[in-house]
């Protein structure tokens, strides 16, 4: 099974230095971990279940979107922009 770790940069103002979001992208599914100061509130989404990804890529970072047919949307700020286009972590 492979997966993909994506996180977010800590420099770009997403408001979160401590505790920045992550994306975990496996064969089967697609998870959001956003980080607390205690544990972390964690979505998972199956694959067959989402609608669209988009990236927003800038000169430095970029920002992962992830829609899926239920309605719900994911935005993860600042993904350094190498990592998101060659699809590694």
């Amino acid at each position: 099974m492979s997966y993909h770790h994506y996180t977010a940069s800590r420099i770009a103002g997403n408001g979160n230095t401590v505790f920045p979001d992550e994306i975990i992208i496996e064969d089967d599914c697609v998870t959001y971990r956003k980080g607390q100061i205690v544990g972390y509130k964690e979505t998972k989404i199956n694959v067959a279940a989402i609608g669209c990804v988009s990236v927003k890529a800038g000169l430095l970072f970029a920002d992962v979107i992830i829609e899926t047919k239920g309605g719900l949307t994911i935005h993860a700020r600042v993904v350094r922009q190498k990592n998101v286009e060659d699809g590694t972590a």
